[in-house]
């Protein structure tokens, strides 16, 4: 899909494909998503696995089919001709997620997206969105994705290649990602690596709070207690671009390194990363990149 026109870097703003599983709506990033195409000719695959629909031929490339009405309430999707999937891609792969219909799309901004209750569609959900048809849920593809693959699992794989070296456990990282799955396997890759003084947040709006504490009550001297920062750019309450931005237009904070790493990195979209003055941009999941990447900011 194209890259939205409504949307400035850094205003807090973005928009979502609203889709219906079970007559439940959820949404989904627009930048997230390749396409929309209608559903037909699913054939099964080798995989017993329920959450995997089958495999189906999209224009000579076979992509496997991920069942969300499984996934979210333990239904089997039965394939008709009224059936949709959003072809996205995570870990360099495209996959295809079926759904009963699109809604729409709509404009929504990360402060109106609140972080779920994990009692709530257990965690996958990232945030709730209060609209006047309902709540509308934000789904944690990555965790969704991860769950499936776990024995491919791109940071757990690449985890066991990393060299640990000594000198990088005095450096301190403030961590943002709403994806409770990814800070845990970000955080378990970065301490193979030898940096083990994390301390994570789960929205841009916690690590922004925290780093302007730190900046009130030592003012230059916050780096004495943060050296770098990655962010994911998806976070409900507010965004990595615009948490990149508010650092990087602050007379102190701006001497923060900040690393974006993210899915939505791409050759299309890096643009955004360089206007709101990210030092680094790593798409997900180049752990091996994001390593080398904080070696050359917190050691320069």
């Amino acid at each position: 899909m194209k890259e939205s026109v409504l949307l400035d870097v850094g205003t807090g703003e973005l928009e979502v494909i609203v889709f219906l599983v079970n007559n439940n709506r959820y949404c989904i990033n627009v930048l997230k998503a390749r396409e929309i195409i209608q559903l037909n000719d699913v054939r099964p695959s080798t995989d017993s696995s329920q959450n995997i629909l089958g495999i189906t031929n999209v224009r000579d490339k076979v992509m496997t089919v991920i069942d969300l009405s499984y996934i979210l309430d333990k239904k089997p999707t039965e394939v008709t001709n009224k059936k949709m999937a959003l072809v996205c891609e995570f870990n360099r792969k495209q996959v295809m997620f079926a759904v009963d219909s699109i809604e729409g799309i709509r404009r929504v901004k990360w402060s109106d997206i609140t972080k779920p209750d994990q009692l709530l569609r257990g965690s996958l959900s990232v945030g709730n969105i209060l609209t006047e048809e309902g709540i509308l849920l934000m789904l944690d593809f990555e965790k969704i994705i991860t769950d499936i693959s776990k024995e491919e699992n791109p940071y757990i794989r690449g985890q066991k290649e990393i060299v640990k070296k000594s000198e990088r456990t005095s450096k301190k990282i403030y961590m943002a990602d709403d994806s409770k799955t990814i800070r845990t396997l970000l955080q378990s890759v970065l301490e193979s690596a030898g940096y083990t003084n994390i301390h994570s947040f789960d929205n841009g709006q916690e690590v922004l709070d925290a780093l302007s504490k730190l900046k009130q009550e030592q003012g230059a001297g916050f780096k004495k207690e943060v050296d770098l920062l990655i962010t994911d750019i998806e976070m409900p309450i507010l965004d990595g671009h615009t948490v990149t931005r508010r650092i990087k237009e602050d007379n102190i904070l701006c001497e923060l390194p900040v690393i974006i790493f993210s899915s939505l990195i791409s050759d299309e979209l890096y643009h955004k990363g360089e206007a709101v003055g990210a030092d680094a941009q790593i798409s997900k999941p180049s752990i091996h990149e994001l390593v080398d990447a904080v070696d050359r900011l917190v050691f320069k």
